[in-house]
């Protein structure tokens, strides 16, 4: 019965995307790449949300709270928060930046907006780090989630019927796929999670035997010292990464900037499923204490509470945005590669080498989770901390006049080395996020060097129709 329902929802995601791919038919890089800038704020939306609220959610919120109290909730809600009333500011700046320059990726903006080949280069190289264990781990994810739901599928069959499926998605209609199937996958979770919510309710006899001060230890609900730092520096950080850092493949396929700032009016909506998360996490703390992996509380609480073709639901959710999260990151990759790494790629073959280059990510990030998975999930730890090195150069293409290009590439590279460092040495900071510090330092470069070297005029994306400084074209890279 389990697989039976998975086996289907996977089948109509499918569909799904088969349908979606006949608005892509024909089209060029632009269609395949961001839909060509013509989704509707509702379509933004659940583009958006498909992508944030992955199967990290299902495992990582839930298996924070287990083994680290309050104050991992605290954050993790607190960020998100946050970052959606900035990205009502800063997320149509983005589109503005990206209709500006005529730009699919990120190092398309960063290239096109200071003429520079280098930084466009860098700004993907950069991302490409950061990306690869991302992608990577929704593979490991969906194969710890699945195999604790007790889906009888083999390490192997997990991963290849998982690649398979978010390279048909790709393949048949690029950007469109991910968005129409969030739809699905939205139902789903939303099911999966408020089942498993409600059900540890109902078998504890009520929110207060689940979350009340009788039951719960004052450690999970109170946090001070080093614990409240990290809360408080991570909300600020992760909350302009958010949009910044992550945002460009959601908000580049929208129609207009009114209709991401509309999509963003709607996204703390979705937020509603994080009590029931917290359910989960409580009840699984005090019913399954001690568990060798907490990332495994949510699906043993799961498992222990609910029948078989309810947990299909909930297997099913899980599934469909490992999936969905593994393709759309592909396709981000395939984007970089053929526009930004690899120079002098004809436009009408673009599309071509995305496809080659999302097949090709998929295959090696398959072989390794099947063979080298705890080191890319200790590299997973990076990927906000390295995608925050964008930051600084999107601060400067949307507000800045005078910066360099030089500045912006030199504080990235340094921000990089400075986020790797700190994350091999395991640099504590007396409870400062270490992503705000290498952030912080690349800020610190591009903004001094402004002051102390300003480069030529430019009009920010931010005070559009003023004066501007023409960039000089990226002669390695041909015009869409």
């Amino acid at each position: 019965m389990l697989i039976a329902i998975v086996a289907v929802v996977m089948a109509a995601s499918v569909l799904l995307a088969l349908w979606a791919g006949r608005a892509s038919r024909g089209g060029g890089i632009s269609e395949f790449l961001v839909g060509g800038r013509s989704f509707p704020a509702w379509l933004v939306y659940f583009l958006a949300v498909g992508e944030v609220y992955s199967i990290g959610t299902m495992i990582g919120f839930p298996s924070g709270i287990y083994a680290h109290g309050a104050s991992y909730g605290i954050w993790f809600l607190g960020y998100i928060l946050l970052a959606y009333s900035l990205g009502y500011f800063l997320a149509p700046l983005v589109w503005r930046a990206a209709h500006r320059h005529d730009a699919m990726t990120v190092p398309d903006v960063f290239g096109r907006h200071y003429g520079n080949r280098a930084l466009e280069l860098i700004t993907c190289v950069t991302m490409l780090i950061a990306l690869v264990p991302w992608g990577q781990y929704q593979f490991i994810g969906l194969q710890v989630v699945l195999s604790n739901l007790g889906l009888r599928l083999s390490p192997v069959q997990c991963v290849l019927l998982a690649g398979v499926i978010a390279f048909v998605y790709i393949a048949v209609s690029g950007i469109r796929s991910p968005a129409f199937v969030s739809i699905l996958k939205d139902v789903f979770m939303l099911l999966g999670v408020v089942a498993v919510g409600l059900a540890a309710v109902l078998a504890a006899g009520g929110t207060a035997e689940v979350t009340g001060p009788a039951v719960l230890a004052r450690a999970q609900t109170t946090m001070g010292g080093p614990a409240l730092l990290f809360a408080m520096t991570t909300i600020l950080f992760q909350s302009v990464v958010f949009y910044l850092g992550f945002g460009g493949a959601y908000v580049f396929p929208a129609r207009s900037e009114r209709a991401v700032k509309s999509s963003t009016v709607w996204m703390p909506l979705y937020m509603l499923i994080y009590p029931f998360l917290v359910f989960a996490a409580y009840y699984g703390l005090q019913h399954h204490p001690g568990l060798a992996n907490p990332n495994t509380v949510f699906m043993v609480t799961a498992k222990g509470l609910l029948p078989e073709p309810v947990l299909g639901l909930v297997a099913a959710g899980a599934a469909l945005s490992g999936v969905l999260v593994l393709s759309a990151t592909a396709l981000t990759i395939g984007g970089m590669v053929s526009r930004n790494l690899v120079p002098n790629v004809r436009p009408a073959a673009q599309r071509r080498w995305t496809v080659g280059v999302v097949a090709a990510f998929l295959v090696l990030a398959a072989v390794l989770t099947l063979t080298a998975s705890t080191l890319m999930l200790t590299v997973l730890n990076l990927t906000y901390n390295l995608l925050a090195q964008v930051v600084p150069g999107w601060l400067a293409v949307l507000f800045a006049r005078r910066v360099r290009a030089a500045a912006i590439a030199t504080g990235m590279v340094v921000g990089v080395a400075a986020a790797v460092t700190l994350y091999v040495t395991d640099a504590t900071l007396g409870g400062i996020n270490p992503g705000l510090v290498s952030m912080g330092l690349n800020l610190a470069i591009v903004f001094g060097w402004r002051l102390i070297a300003p480069g030529p005029r430019r009009a920010p994306v931010a005070r559009e129709g003023g004066p501007a400084v023409t960039p000089r074209a990226v002669a390695t890279q041909p015009a869409p």
